[in-house]
């Protein structure tokens, strides 16, 4: 599909399923390369990551947790520069290494506000994967471990990533034309 309309804004396809499939191999072979034997925790953010995350973690060839986090900053289109914690971590990471699983780093608000929640549990580390960043918008300095590829400062759905509710079944990314 080339083009989708969801909630009467255009999108046009912008990264194939093909070329996403090759990033995350890449950093599942990275991951694999640093974390192989240590058992980490990979903490999946909610809900934007749960494809990505699940694509990530199922080439990940040794022992690990996997834990699930619902923050949100956003609405429609837009970051509220707030986040909200909706479901909380309930794992325990004390001494653990953590991989945080991120759909799309934008402003870095949502990252910001966990990582700092993170670091009070005393983590062994902490590395972030991020499938999408967008250097652009950041207003937080976050050193991303794992990333697939950074994009355009545009509104993006798909893989994960939606329009209030809509777009996130679609396996490409699609770009507001």
């Amino acid at each position: 599909m080339d083009e989708l309309l969801l909630h009467n804004k255009k999108f046009k396809l912008y990264k194939d399923y093909n070329l996403i499939e090759n990033e995350v191999n890449k950093m599942s072979k990275a991951i694999t390369n640093d974390l192989s034997g240590k058992s980490p925790v990979f903490i999946c953010l909610l809900t934007g990551a749960f494809m990505f995350a699940s694509d990530l973690i199922k080439n990940i060839d040794f022992d690990c947790n996997i834990a699930f986090v619902k923050l949100s900053s956003y609405k429609g289109t837009q970051s509220k520069g707030k986040v909200t914690k909706i479901l909380g971590l309930d794992t325990v990471i004390e001494n653990r290494h953590v991989v945080l699983v991120e759909d799309i780093v934008d402003s870095g608000t949502t990252l910001n506000f966990f990582l700092n929640a993170l670091k009070e549990r005393k983590p062994a580390s902490i590395r972030i994967a991020a499938m999408f960043h967008k250097p652009e918008a950041s207003l937080h300095s976050i050193h991303i471990d794992y990333l697939g590829m950074n994009i355009e400062n545009k509104f993006v759905v798909g893989y994960g990533l939606d329009f209030d509710g809509l777009g996130r079944n679609y396996k490409d990314l699609y770009i507001e034309i």
